[in-house]
């Protein structure tokens, strides 16, 4: 787990770092006062607030939050450190842990009550430049799914209820686990316009002005969280366990002797070793696994549980013909491959995998993602663990209807493992699939032209 997010941190701390990002660290303390500065903001996660209340026996004179998140903390300091307009841009990171009192249903890596993620908080002098940056960011959070963990995700943008309490627009990917029909949340990167830098006063002076007249700066927050983690053992799981894609393994490959005796041990031992370290050298992260109080079918099965993406078998026959066997964790797929080359072998068939591995899920997602203007569909299809794209008209109280009203009643004769929630907006496509404004909203009461057309489900 730990190798997984650490692999996906180097990647993008890499990616960010090309368009000017430096990281940071900020107090995980918040007073009161700041936290509570921005009023619709944090009107959203106040009841997942985590409060320090008493220091030893002491009562301390005002409560200090543990951040939800870091706008109240970072943006005093933007406030100081901005201003001219040669201060812009300020782009900031943060790889840290935050703290949300989550009562509902926590759940490993999806919703804990404490979680490690990257945050970034930047500021420009223009709107323009600041959208820019919104969608640059969330093509980051694509190609995390798709390029390191095979996973395929819809991009969008947040419905109005749905979006960042106090932003202008949130993004999204939004990945599907077609095991509980749920789609999930995979990442968001939110334009906040210029909200914070009124509350906080984040203003520089405009270039343009022959009287020093001030303007405030246009921001943005993004953010990545350790749920891609869990989002990987749903999509890609099976019942034998972990399945990683090769890209973020902690281990790619384990070598396992077999066929191994008293009489074989030390040399069948030491050319196992030789073959580890051939392909280390070669850039491959792979393991030995040389413990001799456990047999051959033990190891195979620990490390079909852990998820490697390849077993390379050795056994007496196969270091006589310097050739070695690899199995595929993902498929169970055996191919016999010569040593020599067999380091090339591997990167082009971790490769294979990883296609595959995403091929896969999108088939699985793509074949449960309809379309539809009816609103029995959508009902029967929310049933059947889909996730709809219908039009829409995009009213905060109407979306609440839908979820309302598209929710199992105590009284239907339903799977008793399914969810029984409502659907949920998820987002509005960037890929319509097709005109929605000669629609009509997808809501039965409702009777307005729809806007465009969004993706519904239940979620995690």
């Amino acid at each position: 787990v730990s190798t997984q997010s650490t692999g996906i941190q180097a990647w993008f701390d890499a990616e960010i770092k090309k368009i000017g990002v430096d990281n940071c660290y900020f107090p995980m303390f918040v007073s009161q006062s700041a936290l509570e500065r921005e009023k619709d903001h944090i009107a959203d996660f106040a009841p997942e607030v985590a409060w320090v209340t008493k220091s030893g026996q002491s009562e301390l004179a005002e409560p200090i939050a543990l951040r939800p998140t870091s706008e109240t903390v970072m943006y005093p300091s933007y406030a100081d450190w901005i201003r001219s307009h040669r201060d812009l841009p300020l782009q900031l990171n943060q790889w840290c842990n935050v703290v949300r009192w989550e009562f509902k249903h926590p759940q490993p890596f999806l919703r804990t009550r404490e979680f490690l993620w990257q945050e970034g908080h930047s500021a420009f002098a223009t709107r323009a430049e600041a959208e820019e940056e919104v969608l640059y960011i969330l093509e980051l959070y694509h190609k995390v799914y798709k390029d390191l963990l095979a996973i395929p995700t819809v991009k969008g943008r947040k419905t109005e209820k749905e979006k960042f309490a106090g932003g202008d627009f949130t993004t999204t990917v939004e990945g599907y686990i077609s095991a509980t029909g749920r789609a999930i949340q995979g990442a968001t990167s939110h334009h906040l316009g210029q909200n914070f830098s009124k509350m906080f006063n984040i203003m520089f002076e405009d270039p343009d002005s022959t009287t020093g007249e001030k303007l405030y700066v246009h921001q943005n927050s993004w953010g990545l969280t350790t749920r891609t983690i869990g989002v990987v053992v749903m999509v890609h799981g099976d019942d034998k366990g972990l399945v990683l894609p090769p890209r973020v393994a902690k281990h790619q490959a384990v070598i396992v002797p077999c066929g191994i005796s008293d009489k074989n041990s030390a040399e069948l031992t030491a050319h196992c070793t030789a073959v580890k370290k051939t392909l280390t050298k070669a850039g491959i992260r792979v393991h030995a696994d040389l413990r001799m109080n456990y047999n051959t079918g033990w190891k195979f099965n620990h490390w079909e549980l852990k998820g490697v993406p390849l077993r390379v078998e050795i056994g007496p026959r196969d270091m006589k013909s310097n050739q070695v066997v690899v199995v595929r964790r993902d498929t169970g797929a055996k191919v016999t491959l010569p040593l020599e080359g067999l380091e090339d072998a591997l990167q082009t068939l971790m490769d294979t995998i990883h296609d595959d591995m995403y091929a896969k899920a999108l088939g699985e997602r793509d074949s449960n993602m309809v379309v539809t203007k009816s609103w029995e569909e959508f009902c029967n299809h929310l049933d059947d663990k889909k996730i709809i794209m219908a039009p829409f008209c995009g009213a905060i109280s109407c979306e609440e209807q839908i979820k309302k009203e598209s929710a199992r009643t105590g009284d239907e004769v339903v799977d008793a493992n399914a969810p029984s929630m409502g659907a949920k907006g998820l987002c509005i496509p960037f890929e319509q699939p097709a005109d929605a404004t000669t629609e009509t909203c997808i809501r039965p009461k409702c009777d307005q032209c729809a806007k465009y057309y969004t993706l519904f489900g239940r979620s995690y």
